[in-house]
């Protein structure tokens, strides 16, 4: 039971350490953080609108979404340099 525990402890600060980084990298590029924000509220508006923008309501939800995952990949990525980077100096 205490090793369960332990386990849970553990990955709750992990996850809670990839969102610190996550809202570091946020923090570090602004630009990107807010093209999530404007993609993702796009992507909502276009969702519940009642027309379909043209025929071109799917591809855009779809192409948004991707370009979404691109930017996360993006901030993830820089994340991850800027931590090796730190611990390459540590050391």
């Amino acid at each position: 039971m205490k090793f369960i525990a332990g386990l849970v402890v553990g990955v709750m600060f992990g996850v809670g350490g990839i969102a610190l980084n996550a809202q570091n990298e946020r923090a570090m590029h602004p630009r990107i953080a807010r093209a999530i924000h404007s993609l993702q509220d796009a992507v909502e508006y276009m969702k519940a609108a009642p027309h379909d923008f043209g025929g071109h309501k799917e591809d855009a939800i779809h192409s948004s979404e991707e370009a979404i995952r691109q930017l996360r990949l993006a901030l993830q990525f820089r994340g991850r340099e800027d931590r090796e980077h730190e611990r390459d100096h540590d050391h």
